[in-house]
């Protein structure tokens, strides 16, 4: 009798296992269909028609009242407002936004936006499409499209010090003569702006900012211009 217990708890607990992992599969199943973009927020979300928001997969657009914001904004909504794609969805975000790739007439609308230098590559699990990503980025970045266009005082900025780890620390060097306002800013949402003296240190510590296994580090001038790049 009690063996007959014991595998009837069992049988409650597996089956309890199963029936929360199963949405989990689900959500995280991949879902293709033609959708009709009715609006473009910014450089990386859109809404189709249905009233699905969606968050482009893969890239990461200047968030609002940065730098080139706008041009993202207005190329994306050039591309495809008000037209019909085919939307590769990937589940949920957070914030309850679908994760997806668009495509327009045989494009990567998402790999457009990194080819444009509209848009920073942003992923945490590499996929089929990552290495054309990386490519796109890369090829934006050594021509100095848009969000990499190089700034004046590039040549100013020396980075003595980027720690990953706890307590993070970043040491930044102003090698030139002149007062420098600047901001910095990691692959998510993480922004900082600081002022650095003329030639002399500025030192900052975080905490839980920077990713250990990967992680990019943008500084740019009061433009917005790029100052420094490093992928840590």
């Amino acid at each position: 009798m009690e063996t007959k217990y014991a595998l009837l708890i069992i049988l409650f607990v597996i089956s309890g296992v199963l029936y929360y992992n199963i949405p989990s599969a689900t959500h995280s199943s991949v879902n293709v269909k033609k959708s009709f973009v009715s609006r473009v927020i910014d450089g990386d979300t859109v809404v189709l028609g249905s009233g699905t928001r969606i968050r482009l997969l893969g890239v990461n657009a200047p968030e609002k009242n940065m730098s080139f914001d706008i041009r993202a904004t207005v190329f994306l909504r050039k591309m495809i407002q008000n037209k019909t794609v085919k939307v590769e969805a990937h589940g949920t975000g957070k914030y309850g936004r679908t994760l997806a790739y668009l495509f327009l007439d045989g494009k990567n609308v998402n790999k457009e936006m990194l080819s444009q230098g509209l848009a920073t590559l942003y992923y945490y699990n590499p996929d089929k499409y990552y290495n054309s990503f990386v490519q796109a980025e890369k090829s934006a970045r050594l021509s100095g499209k848009n969000y990499w266009k190089k700034s004046p005082d590039s040549k100013c900025i020396r980075v003595v010090l980027l720690k990953v780890t706890e307590p993070e620390k970043l040491i930044l060097k102003n090698r030139c003569d002149k007062k420098l306002s600047i901001y910095i800013k990691d692959s998510a949402r993480h922004t900082y702006y600081m002022t650095i003296k003329p030639d002399s240190e500025f030192t900052k510590t975080f905490s839980h900012i920077w990713n250990n296994d990967g992680d990019t580090l943008y500084i740019r001038d009061a433009k917005g211009l790029l100052t420094f790049y490093r992928y840590t």
